[in-house]
């Protein structure tokens, strides 16, 4: 099936000029976009480091607070953090969804601007992106985008870990995303093929990656560097694939729309046949967390071929490395 061609374009949310930088610029990171190759390159070789070394005796971040607000709650995202941060010798404050209520009761603006005279880092999982552009654009520490409408950039961080450790290279690997085309989808597309990957899409029409962001993507990829394609049947995608992505057919704040989404998305279930397709050392992948036997089957789930709990872990050394290089410590 020839690829489809990506929906015409939306407009990114913005900061006014004279926010969007400082006159020192800090390091944020909102989106995969914010580091280039190299630096996910070595990011990825010191998050390995850091995974055979859990507590490193030096404590890089002793005397280091992190900010953790929290628009959506999460298991992952928040325990991998104040880990992260406790394994680091440094100390992690969480701000429920009640506590803040970033936007509402405390505005984007003051929120940045006093955590930022309490704290060395602040995390946001929101679920605006505007919110943590905004909290980056008026704050005056390094913000983190946990997960934003737009991106989960530090999900792609861990995933990356997973495949590289497993294959010792990303140059080369053929990844099938197959389902919605949300922000993890987002993420992969600017990440995957700066590094050397053939990243293939199996999406329904109207639910493909942003269309902003998959021309982002198809500029820098080519040449040296990876591909990029969109298919409608998850077969051709899945094809001598060395790995098979999923995540949910409907994100959180999107609960009414799932019976509307189950009939369109049942063909994209990764099962065990669609996995036939697949290159026979095929590893199964899924964020987490997932809707078994909707997205992903129990049989592949917890079978030989998923590194699900891989990434999952990976989110914490992953995200270990990165707040190092975020705090001058990397």
């Amino acid at each position: 099936m020839s690829p489809v061609a990506p929906r015409a374009a939306q407009t990114a949310p913005s900061l006014p000029s004279s926010l969007a930088s400082h006159e020192h610029p800090i390091k944020h990171y909102l989106s995969v976009s914010d580091l280039s190759t190299d630096e996910i390159r070595a990011l990825l070789d010191r998050a390995l480091e850091l995974k055979r070394v859990r507590k490193p005796e030096d404590r890089p971040l002793a005397g280091k607070t992190a900010a953790l607000v929290f628009q959506k709650p999460s298991l992952r995202t928040r325990v991998s953090f104040e880990v992260a941060m406790l394994d680091l010798g440094g100390h992690a404050v969480y701000l429920s969804p009640a506590e803040i209520q970033l936007g509402q009761r405390e505005g984007v603006v003051d929120a940045a601007r006093v955590l930022s005279r309490y704290v060395d880092v602040i995390i946001a999982r929101v679920y605006e992106h505007s919110d943590v552009a905004g909290l980056a654009g008026y704050g005056t520490v390094p913000v983190v985008n946990a997960l934003s409408d737009r991106e989960h950039p530090c999900q792609i961080l861990a995933d990356l870990l997973t495949l590289y450790e497993r294959h010792d290279t990303l140059q080369g690997l053929r990844l099938a995303y197959v389902g919605d085309g949300n922000n993890v989808a987002n993420s992969l597309a600017l990440a995957a093929p700066r590094l050397g990957m053939d990243l293939r899409f199996a999406c329904p029409d109207g639910y493909e990656p942003d269309p902003s962001i998959l021309a982002e993507a198809l500029a820098s990829s080519g040449g040296d560097q990876g591909s990029l394609e969109l298919f409608r049947d998850p077969r051709d995608a899945v094809r001598g694939a060395d790995a098979v992505y999923t995540d949910t057919w409907y994100s959180m704040g999107q609960e009414s729309e799932a019976d509307l989404r189950a009939p369109i998305f049942r063909r994209y279930q990764v099962n065990a046949e669609l996995l036939s397709y697949a290159a026979p050392d095929v590893v199964a992948m899924h964020c987490l967390p997932a809707h078994r036997n909707q997205e992903i089957t129990d049989e592949v789930m917890d079978g030989p071929a998923s590194v699900v709990y891989d990434q999952a872990e990976n989110r914490l050394h992953a995200q270990k490395a990165l707040l190092l290089r975020l705090l001058g410590q990397g």
